[in-house]
């Protein structure tokens, strides 16, 4: 009984670790495809920024202020609780 427990949990280590080399081998796969997607959109952004300036300032500057009312927000219905 003891022995059978053992090879199982022997092939049952050895189809997890098959399993893990797999999956991190699809991650490593989807990683360098959204790093390109990321490139590629960095360059467009660069362009853009070159391009226009004062509107990416101004894009940047409204982001900016929508992000800090939301932390504020955040902040102030925590104090709240």
């Amino acid at each position: 009984m003891a022995k059978k427990k053992v090879v199982k949990k022997k092939t049952a280590k050895k189809k997890a670790s098959v399993n893990l080399k797999k999956h991190a081998a699809k991650a490593k796969a989807e990683l360098k495809k959204a790093k390109a997607k990321f490139l590629k959109q960095e360059k467009k952004v660069r362009a853009f920024i070159k391009k226009n300036p004062e509107k990416a300032a101004a894009i940047a500057v409204g982001l900016g202020a929508a992000l800090g009312a939301v932390a504020g927000a955040v902040i102030a219905r925590k104090k709240k609780k």
